[in-house]
């Protein structure tokens, strides 16, 4: 398998591994996939909860309306642009037309295209979500929008509003992939059992202790991706299951946008020292 430069410049933003590392793991599988699992299995994966290469530049809009929410990413082509006020209130405005209207990307192709017109760069939006059926809904923007949160809760009611605003500032830091255990699909749990037993293996454990010491990276690995078992970034001493059994509500929901995840960005620079590694 013929190894590029920019292969081995993928696998190592998705990884954090070092370079030498990714180009004998793609050498080694021949797929990216399989390079992933390789490094991770070796233990040489910084990056094993990333979602995806964070690339190009926007912002993150967040309304909350009444009984709605609304979460939405919009990209520019650079940062300059996205601290441009008036690209910020374009990602605002377009945050509340979302609680309006059925088709947002359409109804706001005239506003984006004159936006463009304006600043001179390409404006899109990503993607959005509108969330609706909760009691209570709590939002968080962080460093202006290039993380933004929201979480719905059930059960609570508007004096609880800080309460809400913690826990979507929660989900901007601690980045959970699923809510609770049982929303982890059977797939995931199958790699990630076999991952975490082959480290096990090739630490020279006693074949009868493989097993109680996966379970026990399971349980550490759920810690960490499920919402409900993680611990509350306020305070680490309490789990975010015991936080709001404490406040008698029920998080039901939660949606996370980081902007730029798992859109690739040009890197030249690095591309050029990936290539003088290879060479």
């Amino acid at each position: 398998m013929l190894i590029t430069a920019e292969m081995v410049r993928d696998l190592r933003e998705k990884t954090g591994a070092g370079m030498m590392d990714c180009k004998k793991a793609l050498t080694e599988t021949g797929n990216m996939e399989a390079a992933i699992t390789y490094l991770r299995e070796k233990g040489l994966s910084a990056a094993a909860k990333k979602s995806g290469r964070v690339a190009s530049e926007g912002l993150v809009g967040v309304v909350l309306e009444g009984a709605k929410a609304a979460i939405i990413e919009v990209n520019c082509e650079t940062d300059f642009v996205a601290k441009n006020a008036d690209f910020q209130a374009l990602v605002y405005n377009l945050a509340q037309r979302a609680l309006q209207v059925k088709d947002l990307v359409a109804d706001s192709q005239g506003l984006i295209n004159d936006k463009i017109a304006t600043i001179g760069e390409k404006i899109a939006i990503r993607r959005y979500v509108v969330l609706q059926g909760g009691d209570l809904y709590g939002a968080y923007l962080h460093s202006g929008g290039v993380i933004g949160a929201v979480v719905e809760l059930k059960g609570a009611s508007s004096a609880q509003q800080n309460l809400a605003k913690d826990l979507a500032m929660h989900v901007a830091a601690a980045a959970p992939q699923f809510l609770s255990r049982s929303d982890v699909d059977a797939e995931t749990l199958k790699a990630e059992r076999s991952i975490f037993r082959t480290q096990v293996l090739e630490q020279g454990k006693p074949e009868n202790m493989v097993d109680r010491i996966v379970d026990g990276k399971m349980e550490k690995y759920f810690s960490e991706v499920c919402l409900l078992e993680q611990k509350f970034v306020k305070d680490p001493d309490m789990a975010i299951s015991k936080l709001l059994k404490d406040a008698n509500v029920t998080l039901t929901r939660f949606v996370r946008y980081k902007v730029g995840e798992g859109i690739e960005k040009k890197a030249d620079d690095f591309a050029q020292e990936v290539a003088k590694m290879i060479g």
